[in-house]
């Protein structure tokens, strides 16, 4: 009898791993819709008008926490999303589209945090750059920190309400040619500590900081923002050149003003004077599209901007300026605009200058244009300072956020 019961429990037993391995094998399989898989290449296979996914067999782990993706083909419009995915997630759609999911998207630097409304976040990506995407297991209150790279430097960190074991490694395309290479079991580059992610915050690009803050690309103003002379300052440590003659910033909080300005000034300019009041500058203002060079009388110059606005400053420099001064900055369509009349701002009205104001009459002149939305705004000839223009930008008032690239032309 004991020996019947035995068996009985054995079949049992059996029979249960058997059921356990079914659950598993189920649970463990990757999925994909339109999209073909060879090794570790996956493949956009729709016709553009679908959305193709792939979600992995296995979530992110305290063991594997990070995986990346190398972009080879953007295809038509490199529509590549990387990011984190309920297991049976809809793969009809792009990651971060849906609720409980995460995407960082390649063809926009959009954040899609479970809404088909993306976030301005980092820079765009194309052939050749390294998504990667990894959690930080140290959060508290049931949320996780999902942090997203390019190349190896950190973009940002979200924070969302999910456990670990419930988000799964996802890849989403959308137009004709797309292919990415696929690593699963990637290295995150970033020193840890403690399980804290250190983000590389960007500050060795920056010589002078004044009330901003920096974190990876954004800057942050922290001043007071009650008066003139509240000015947040960031000025970069090497000035435009023919190599690098052109930078970009996006508008990712407006604040209560829009007071931000985008421009060049010479390397000693006052910690509390904004980009274009004083001697040795000029910018951009987004908060009236006014042109500022060196006063603060500005003049009628282009359209106003706005938060998702990108802005961009560069310098055509003469032929001869240097060894390697034919750069390609004669791609750009520099339309001019005719210089209207002069026009007093009430912000600076009162302002009692605590420099001289006026332009440098000697030196090499250049030509500094201003850009919006990828478009050419207008330019305007100024004499460059000794020792160059650096890229500088101004906030002014509570809550302004700017997103700064300072190679955006350099792939």
């Amino acid at each position: 009898m004991d020996d019947i019961n035995l068996h009985y429990r054995f079949l049992n037993w059996r029979r249960r791993i058997r059921e356990i391995r079914e659950v598993r094998a189920v649970r463990y399989r990757e999925r994909l819709k339109k999209m073909l898989r060879d090794g570790d290449i996956l493949r956009y296979h729709g016709n553009s008008d679908e959305v193709g996914c792939f979600v992995a067999a296995r979530p992110l782990s305290r063991r594997n926490r990070y995986f990346e993706v190398t972009i080879i083909d953007t295809g038509v419009r490199g529509m590549i999303a990387v990011g984190l995915v309920p297991q049976l997630y809809k793969l009809d759609h792009q990651p971060g589209w849906l609720p409980h999911s995460v995407a960082f998207h390649a063809d926009d630097g959009k954040l899609y945090n479970g809404s088909t409304v993306g976030q301005q976040f980092g820079p765009k990506c194309c052939r050749g750059d390294r998504i990667g995407c990894g959690i930080s297991l140290d959060s508290d209150d049931g949320q996780l920190t999902v942090f997203f790279t390019k190349n190896g430097k950190a973009v940002g960190s979200v924070e969302i309400p999910a456990s670990p074991d419930a988000l799964y490694p996802a890849v989403g395309m959308h137009s004709l040619g797309e292919e990415v290479l696929l690593d699963l079991h990637a290295e995150c580059g970033m020193e840890e500590d403690d399980g804290q992610m250190i983000v590389d915050s960007h500050e060795e690009d920056w010589a002078r900081l004044h009330s901003v803050k920096v974190t990876g690309m954004l800057l942050e103003y922290m001043g007071k923002g009650k008066s003139i002379v509240d000015v947040g300052l960031a000025q970069a440590r090497r000035p435009l050149n023919t190599r690098f003659h052109y930078y970009e910033l996006e508008i990712a909080d407006a604040g209560e003003k829009c007071y931000i300005a985008l421009g060049l000034a010479r390397r000693d300019y006052p910690k509390n004077r904004h980009p274009g009041w004083s001697r040795g500058s000029i910018a951009y203002h987004a908060d009236d599209g006014k042109l500022f060079q060196g006063s603060g009388v500005g003049d009628a110059f282009g359209p106003r901007c706005f938060e998702g606005d990108i802005m961009g400053c560069g310098i055509m420099f003469p032929r001869d300026y240097s060894l390697d001064g034919g750069d390609d900055v004669d791609d750009w369509d520099l339309d001019v605009l005719s210089k209207p009349s002069e026009v007093q701002n009430d912000l600076y009205a009162n302002n009692e200058d605590e420099e001289e104001e006026g332009e440098d009459i000697e030196g090499t002149k250049v030509t500094v244009f201003f850009t919006r939305n990828g478009k050419v705004v207008g330019r305007r000839e100024v004499v460059l300072p000794a020792g160059g223009f650096y890229p500088t930008i101004g906030m002014m008032s509570l809550g302004e956020k700017v997103r700064v690239d300072l190679h955006p032309l350099s792939g």
